[in-house]
């Protein structure tokens, strides 16, 4: 059988495109064999935004009252809570930083006097406290006395809210990259971070509590004379008079 001579162009043709198509084919297959380009920041949240440890300075504003008083029973409050903090977690001293030029120097004087009472009545001595004085710019607006400590703390070394890359399509590199923008997790980063107690927790763990000696041999008891070990609470809800609601 003799084939026809348009017929076997076409067989031609369409071989050399299956050749092509299957050279192009592994051509794409072979780049996509290829380590994908480097991130143009890490990823991960945790490295983008680390938290990390760092001595930082812990502030309370203590605002002057009037004229032969003290302290109120909030502030005397944050002051005593204030000293608890520095004893626990200060270095170094404690700063009192004194308001000058107000004209209510009797007024800032009589403060101060009540923070060095309400300080020593919550274990801290009184010559902990270093006074300092800077000038007040507007006598019109309260110029507080500022009390400050330096202490370990949990924060994320840099600020939250930049934006190196614009989230549009001007940049067409980040556009097409298909990753998360700079700043997602950084205000989660930073939330975390201050709402720690103890810095230190995020390094290592601590030790595992003493245990309840009585709870655990009552159980062990029960295991041994073939009773269920374990508690159950019962809660009575209570009746509700059938009269309240209105009815007649």
């Amino acid at each position: 059988m003799t084939v026809p001579l348009r017929e076997k162009a076409t067989a031609t043709h369409l071989l050399a495109l299956a050749l092509t198509l299957g050279a192009l084919a592994g051509g794409c297959a072979g780049k996509g064999a290829q380590a994908d380009p480097p991130s143009i920041y890490p990823p991960d949240v945790r490295e983008r935004h680390p938290i990390v440890l760092r001595d930082a300075p812990r502030s309370l504003d203590v605002f002057v009252g009037r004229a032969g008083t003290t302290l109120d029973s909030r502030q005397a409050e944050d002051v005593a809570d204030f000293a608890q903090a520095f004893r626990k977690s200060g270095k170094g001293g404690l700063v009192a930083e004194v308001p000058t030029g107000s004209r209510r120097e009797r007024a800032t004087h009589d403060t101060l006097a009540g923070i060095r009472a309400a300080l020593a009545r919550n274990g801290v001595s009184p010559n902990a406290l270093n006074v300092r004085s800077y000038p007040v710019q507007d006598p019109g607006l309260a110029s507080p006395i500022r009390l400050s400590f330096a202490s370990l703390q949990a924060v994320v070394p840099h600020q939250c809210g930049q934006w190196p890359t614009d989230l549009g399509v001007s940049d067409f590199k980040f556009s097409t990259s298909n990753e998360a923008y700079w700043n997602f997790g950084c205000a989660t980063q930073a939330t975390l971070a201050a709402q720690v107690a103890d810095p230190i927790d995020l390094v290592r763990a601590r030790d595992e509590g003493r245990p309840d000696i009585v709870k655990r041999m009552g159980a062990i008891a029960k295991i041994r004379d073939g009773k269920d070990p374990s508690t159950q609470y019962r809660q009575q809800t209570p009746q509700i008079n059938s009269t309240v609601g209105g009815s007649n």
